[in-house]
């Protein structure tokens, strides 16, 4: 028995270290989402911070700009999501093995 507990929490300390390490790489991630057909171009990373936004020139004019407010706004949020689908799936890779398959078990959500 205290084996199976050492064991265990051998295992906790081994997936906490893996999770640390995923957590820290997430900056390198990358994904990148458009919106008003290519006028507005959002490049988001891992740790969800916006690295670049691009807008059309033609964007420019002050009697556009709630039409680009909305173009900004749509953009990072569609960047926003598929990042996630990417942060879900590296955190799952550089866990994998260390804890048991558990289904409905969102890894994600013991990141900072």
């Amino acid at each position: 028995m205290f084996g199976d507990m050492m064991g265990m929490l051998g295992k906790v300390k081994e997936f906490q270290a893996k999770m640390k390490e995923a957590q820290e790489s997430l900056g390198h991630l990358t994904e990148s989402a458009e919106t008003g057909a290519g006028l507005v171009k959002v490049k988001v990373n891992g740790l969800k911070q916006v690295i670049s936004l691009t807008i059309d020139p033609d964007l420019m004019k002050p009697e556009d700009r709630e039409m680009l407010q909305d173009l900004i706004t749509a953009a990072v949020n569609r960047a926003m999501e598929k990042i996630e689908d990417q942060i879900k799936a590296h955190i799952q890779q550089s866990t994998e093995g260390v804890l048991p398959n558990i289904p409905g078990l969102d890894l994600s959500k013991f990141m900072k």
